[in-house]
Order: structure tokens, then sequence, then C-alpha cells
């Protein structure tokens, strides 16, 4: 289900359960001025057509010890780019595997404790068959990460 089909009402549920997606179906019929059980088979809906994939709490990865973000930029032996990527994305430490144009053939984010782990990833890449050179960016500073889809 594309963004054109999704009324106003879907919309305005989405954006409320976007900023908190623990509010009640009761405070989101409140506030869209909808029945209870309009705001419930609204959101069932949503849910089932996957444009609600699912809920998770937004956690902060510094607060969790995670001070070490890093954008990695991979050059993959040809014909074994989704293998690689596949493999490369069973780490639960990265977080994003992207199939991309330009120099690189995939770009990974990865999220680590420290500059070791970062160091032991770098090189564990590396080192993966049809893997054939990468490229690090460590982050700095975040200036701007959205993790929703903003409607």
């Amino acid at each position: 289900m594309a963004t054109s089909h999704l009324d106003d009402l879907d919309v305005r549920i989405l954006r409320l359960l976007n900023a908190d997606a623990r509010k009640s179906f009761r405070e989101i019929a409140k506030a869209v001025d909808a029945s209870l059980s309009t705001v419930s088979n609204r959101i069932r809906k949503l849910e089932q057509e996957g444009i609600i994939a699912g809920y998770a709490p937004i956690l902060a990865e510094s607060r969790l010890g995670y001070d070490v973000l890093a954008v990695v930029g991979v050059k993959i032996h040809k014909g074994k780019l989704l293998d690689v990527q596949r493999r490369i994305a069973k780490d639960d430490r990265v977080t994003h595997v992207y199939d991309v144009t330009g120099e690189w053939d995939s770009i990974v984010v990865v999220r680590l404790k420290n500059t070791r782990e970062l160091d032991g990833f770098i090189k564990r890449l590396g080192s993966m068959d049809y893997v054939e050179n990468t490229y690090t960016q460590v982050v700095l500073n975040v200036v701007k990460e959205e993790r929703r889809v903003l409607l």
C-alpha cells in the first residue's frame, strides 16, 4: 500500500504513533476524534498491510556503551555482491547494509563499543572472501539521525 492510499485519518494515526508508539488506542481515538473501534481497525489494517512493520523503542546507543559509529564502503568481487552483503548483515552490530551506486559496491553502518572493536570488525570484514577493499569513516558527531519515516 503506497502512501497515496492512506487517507487523512491513517496519516494522523501514524503521526501519533510516530511520536509515541506506546500511546493507547483510546488516547489516539480521542486525539483524532474517532471511535476506539475505528482506530483499532485502522491500526490492525496498517499492520496487516506492512505499513506498520513493528514497534521498537529508540535506544540511546551511547548510554549503552556503544561509542563508535562507523560508515564503511566495501568493494566486492563481481557476482558475489548479495552473498557478501548477506554475510555482513548477519553481524548484530551492523545496523545497515546498503547496495549503492558509485565507487563502492556497498555501504555498511556499524555501531561498536570502542575503537578496538572497530579494528577487529574492519580486519574481519577485509579478510572476508570476495571483499576487495574497504574504506572506513568514523562518525565524530551526529547532527541528525531520524529513524522514523515522517509523514
